[in-house]
């Protein structure tokens, strides 16, 4: 069965590990500064991205991973796009800056549940942004989002469901998809092995 997402901040959240790597700790900290930056408190945050502050409280101590769904409205809220919470501090040479993401450069975000994208396309922003996605068996961003701008994915490997607006799909290795990103969407994997998506997505809204 899917499992759900703590929107409101209900469940118990996803604890990362003891060694949790420094990317994973780089986005609670990414978080709490651009919140002071904002001004914001955690309750005027948590109020605005329809959170509970003791969630977000988790997250930037790096006691919990965000949802999908979470992340995105933490994200509108504070006038950034998820992209921004990346880890920034990969090698790169002057040479692909800009033009080249290598293989050992790549920047992620984790997820609760084991849920991780990998940013494929170099930064700053352009008018697309590529993810590599990784869903373990059973893993689903269970709430509805919508955003504006376009996107398309392929199934690398395993199983792929995806529900937009009415309508539901379940997808196997080599199936492609493409909708508009205004249309409330979510997704997961149903089988039981990873499922690997890579995703496009224009402009890079999420």
């Amino acid at each position: 069965m899917p499992r759900s997402c703590p929107m409101e901040g209900t469940m118990s959240p996803s604890l990362p590990s003891p060694n949790a790597n420094a990317e994973s700790q780089f986005l609670g900290t990414r978080i709490r500064a651009l919140r002071k930056r904002r001004g914001l408190t955690l309750t005027e945050l948590a109020e605005q991205s329809k959170l509970t502050a003791g969630y977000i409280s988790q997250l930037e101590r790096n006691l919990a991973y965000p949802s999908i769904p979470a992340l995105f409205n933490i994200a509108r809220s504070l006038g950034v796009t998820i992209q921004w919470f990346f880890a920034s501090e990969a090698p790169t040479t002057e040479a692909d800056r800009g033009y080249v993401v290598r293989r050992n450069a790549r920047t992620s975000l984790h997820y609760e549940d084991g849920i991780t994208d990998e940013l494929l396309s170099p930064q700053p922003l352009r008018q697309l942004e590529m993810l590599h996605s990784r869903f373990p068996p059973g893993t689903y961003s269970e709430e509805s989002y919508s955003h504006e701008g376009e996107e398309a994915g392929y199934v690398l490997s395993g199983e792929f469901e995806l529900w937009v607006g009415d309508r539901h799909f379940h997808l196997q290795e080599g199936d492609s998809f493409s909708f508009s990103s205004q249309e409330p969407h979510r997704y997961g994997n149903p089988g039981e092995k990873d499922a690997l998506i890579l995703w496009v997505i224009t402009p890079p809204t999420f």
